[in-house]
């Protein structure tokens, strides 16, 4: 499911002492349903925007003071003949399926400027997210939540699985280490290494580890968290993003970089992950740039990226009654 809000093109600077600010106006939020499993072998996520829906986050959502509305599910092509590429699986449907996520993502012509987005899915569909994205805003930072780097390429994965390679056709360094798939060849890298951070990383694979320290990638695993405490991680990965010229930021997040005893659903548990406060904080943080986010399926941490506070919470046009 993508969430589309509509905040406007300015990315604010953050600081910790802004944290707590209401939002000064009312955001628009449009939700798009994206049902689909074939990045990874776990069935059922495909069910995770109706899910999501049963759980009341467009009544939550606008008793925050949203504007919501709900665009219904994309539907994808099948193929009877995706057959594997080497290892790859599933390549003709996830590339389709990310351009078709794409197209629903960057603005057209005459339609409201959408330029925030909340996926809820695998992350094999970030690919659609976030190149839709940079093309509605141009260049862009990343902020990826996860107990794992996704960045294999289809020559380095062991699985096959292309949930975990999506960063490795977004960047724009490793355009010559991967290969072109079936429906993956409108994919045009978009993003640097420079702009991209990571945040919650505990189960990265030998060539994924080789890659971030190839191209100095900003990571905070789960030890940088243990060490500084998540606040000062987020206060670092914005100083580190916004050192020389602000860019939107577009959030990924997978609720895998949250520990399994808070989101036992993922299909890939790691244990030592981020606790439930941490994996809040991280949206509540970030919330206050406007800026997208892609999020895996739990309605808190979709709720935190657009404004709900642990503090306490009230519509911008609350008014208290009259006797």
């Amino acid at each position: 499911m993508f969430c589309t809000r509509n905040r406007g093109k300015n990315m604010k600077t953050l600081h910790p002492q802004r944290l707590h600010h209401h939002h000064p106006h009312r955001p628009s939020v449009g939700l798009i349903g994206a049902p689909f499993c074939k990045g990874q072998p776990r069935g059922g996520v495909e069910g995770g925007p109706d899910l999501i829906r049963g759980a009341r986050l467009v009544e939550r959502l606008q008793a925050g003071g949203c504007a919501v509305k709900d665009y219904g599910n994309l539907q994808f092509e099948e193929f009877a003949d995706d057959e594997p590429v080497g290892v790859v699986k599933n390549a003709k449907a996830v590339g389709s399926a990310n351009q078709s996520c794409r197209r629903r993502c960057t603005p057209k012509e005459g339609r409201t400027h959408l330029c925030d987005h909340v996926a809820v899915s695998v992350l094999s569909l970030a690919i659609g997210s976030i190149h839709g994205h940079a093309a509605a805003v141009g260049e862009l930072s990343v902020v990826w939540v996860d107990a794992h780097a996704d960045i294999n390429t289809p020559m380095t994965t062991e699985t096959g699985n292309l949930h975990g390679q999506p960063m490795s056709f977004l960047l724009r360094e490793l355009r010559s280490k991967t290969p072109t798939l079936p429906n993956f060849s409108w994919i045009k890298p978009c993003v640097s290494a420079k702009n991209l951070v990571y945040i919650g990383l505990r189960d990265v694979d030998p060539a994924e580890h080789f890659i971030l320290k190839l191209l100095g990638v900003k990571a905070f695993s789960m030890t940088e968290v243990d060490q500084l405490g998540i606040s000062r991680v987020m206060e670092q990965t914005c100083d580190y993003l916004c050192d020389k010229v602000q860019k939107p930021i577009h959030l990924s997040y997978d609720v895998d970089a949250v520990d399994p005893s808070v989101t036992p659903a993922t299909g890939t548990p790691v244990i030592g992950g981020l606790t439930y406060r941490e994996g809040l904080y991280v949206t509540e943080y970030l919330c206050q740039t406007g800026d997208p986010v892609h999020v895996g399926t739990a309605v808190d941490l979709l709720l935190g990226c657009f404004g709900r506070q642990r503090e306490g919470n009230h519509a911008p046009d609350y008014q208290l009654p009259l006797p």
